[in-house]
């Protein structure tokens, strides 16, 4: 005796549209795992991954009345398909893209904090000029300047700035608020900063920025 799956063309096309969807799920997961292991360059994954996504878009949300949730699709048919999961329906594009995305976010902060530090380098240095040689005046500006090298992780842990910005804020937290800078300290700070910074500007192209 022949059994039907369906009763007419309507649930004949629903099943058809499961198993396309079954095989969507499927071969996301196999791409997934052939990138990580590098058997597919990033160009062909990325194509393919592409074109999977736009069919499970089209397909989903055409079953979106039969298929309400992707993931209890998933779990109804044991699929064990987490990185397709991850990649059609929370991420929804190839993770090539998702890694110049990333890229570009850490360049436009690396770029946002260079800015900082030149700005608190100028900020220091003009402040010298204008006579302002008190501990509390000076103390802030250096720490200002010693964070915002610290958060450029292009610059290596013994960078000029960063030893030179430490040893002078040791220098100042053993002072008094009130206590100014000798003509000599400050003739010394001052050529601290701007050797820093000159060393500074010259590092930022050999890191790519």
């Amino acid at each position: 005796m022949e059994v039907k799956l369906w009763n007419d063309k309507r649930e004949r096309e629903m099943y058809e549209n499961f198993a396309e969807l079954f095989a969507i799920i499927k071969a996301t997961e196999k791409l997934e795992k052939a990138y990580v292991r590098d058997i597919i360059s990033p160009a062909e994954y990325e194509a393919e991954c592409q074109k999977l996504i736009a069919h499970f878009k089209t397909l989903s949300s055409t079953l979106k009345d039969t298929v309400p949730s992707i993931e209890r699709f998933h779990d109804t048919y044991k699929m064990d398909c987490p990185a397709a999961l991850n990649r059609l329906v929370t991420s929804g594009v190839p993770a090539t893209v998702e890694h110049r995305a990333a890229a570009a976010t850490s360049s436009a902060s690396s770029a946002s904090v260079v800015a900082e530090c030149v700005q608190n380098f100028i900020t220091a240095m003009d402040s010298l000029k204008l006579n302002m040689i008190a501990v509390d005046q000076v103390h802030p500006l250096l720490s200002d300047l010693s964070s915002s090298l610290n958060k450029l992780l292009i610059l290596p842990s013994d960078f000029e700035g960063k030893t030179k910005m430490r040893e002078w804020l040791s220098r100042l937290s053993k002072m008094g608020a009130a206590d100014e800078l000798t003509e000599q300290q400050a003739r010394q700070l001052h050529f601290d900063l701007e050797s820093s910074y000159n060393s500074f500007m010259a590092a930022l192209p050999s890191a790519g920025t």
